[in-house]
């Protein structure tokens, strides 16, 4: 197989241009083209001056290019089903931003068209490529820590999102959350059982206007029994706030916020040292690259994915069960027969 893969992306807002920006860097990939909507003159100039040469309105010219071995799917959500659909049977691999979609129907819909279609799917859960939550998942399957009894997630972003975002994102639970629940499975290596949810709206009313909330915390029940907390919030005025900690029977181990340095300043006044890194494209800079090297190696070497299709329906699904939790002020039961596989279209 050819040492470099031929690469197509489709989108190219700010998560597009980022991964724009480190294919042009990685020796696996030649980036041969992108494909958007909307092509200014602000996103010609940017992309002559990484001597990217083909622009394109029309994600199908992409498709069509023999020279296009993967296609990254960089789109408006509600797109992401269909393009991964029209790419498996283009016989093209997939890396897609999360979720795949807003509905189950949907989602398991394009897995069963990519299997079928015999491609690599990757769904992009980066922060499951961050060193630190990588260490501490090495930490739980080597049985460091005994039997995991608690994990404690805490993720809040430094500021609120955009109105117009948040009315087409598919709320807090499926836009926000779904990295934790995500990073919940891949931690504990257990399926979410049931979820409950205490949501709230304390930062901006404009959540309350979309039937969103700014502020929550979520328990969740695995199979084995252990219990997981997210406590998530849509502003912490003193930086992007992402703290994993897992505690069992033979102890505890935590990653803490990243920081631009190190250093511990203590006087007799105070001690003080640097705010958590304010954006999550610095905080997990390292992660989006891992994840990409990893989907090459998944191709060039016909590695299993480290994100699959099947880990983001899941991840969809407790997202879905903690929407409906906060709906209903209760406990929501995932079914035992959705945990392993995505259920067949009829």
């Amino acid at each position: 197989m050819t040492s470099r893969i031929g690469v197509g992306i489709i989108g190219a807002g700010r998560i597009g241009r980022l991964h724009a920006d480190h294919l042009l860097r990685l020796p696996a990939f030649s980036l041969k083209a992108i494909a958007e909507a909307w092509i200014t003159e602000e996103l010609q100039t940017w992309a002559e001056a990484r001597g990217i040469q083909e622009l394109h309105r029309d994600g199908d010219v992409l498709l069509n290019d023999p020279d296009i071995a993967a296609i990254f799917i960089c789109t408006p959500t509600d797109t992401h089903a269909e393009w991964i659909k029209k790419a498996a049977r283009a016989g093209k691999h997939i890396f897609c931003e999360k979720p795949i979609s807003l509905s189950h129907t949907e989602s398991a819909e394009a897995l069963r068209i990519a299997a079928e279609a015999g491609v690599k799917l990757q769904v992009g859960f980066n922060r499951r490529m961050d060193p630190s939550f990588r260490r501490l998942k090495q930490l739980v399957d080597a049985g460091e820590l005994g039997q995991p009894h608690v994990l404690k997630i805490t993720s809040r972003d430094p500021q609120p999102p955009s109105e117009a975002y948040v009315s087409s994102s598919g709320g807090m639970f499926m836009d926000m959350t779904i990295h934790d629940f995500d990073m919940a499975r891949y931690i504990m290596g257990e399926e979410v059982t049931e979820v409950y949810v205490r949501g709230a709206n304390l930062i901006d009313p404009m959540f309350a206007r979309h039937g969103d909330v700014d502020t929550a915390i979520i328990t969740l029940t695995f199979a084995n029994g252990s219990i997981g907390v997210i406590d998530n919030s849509r502003q912490a005025v003193y930086g992007y706030d992402q703290r994993v900690e897992v505690f069992g029977s033979q102890g505890a181990a935590a990653a803490d916020n990243c920081r631009p340095t190190t250093v511990e300043l203590s006087t007799a006044a105070s001690v003080i040292r640097d705010q958590p890194l304010h954006f999550f494209l610095e905080r997990y800079q390292q992660a989006y690259i891992d994840e990409v090297m990893a989907f090459a190696d998944a191709i060039l070497h016909d590695q299993s994915i480290i994100c699959s299709g099947l880990d983001g329906i899941q991840a969809e699904r407790i997202a879905a069960a903690a929407k409906e939790s906060h709906r209903l002020g209760l406990p929501v039961k995932l079914p035992v027969h959705d945990l392993t596989v995505a259920p067949p279209m009829t």
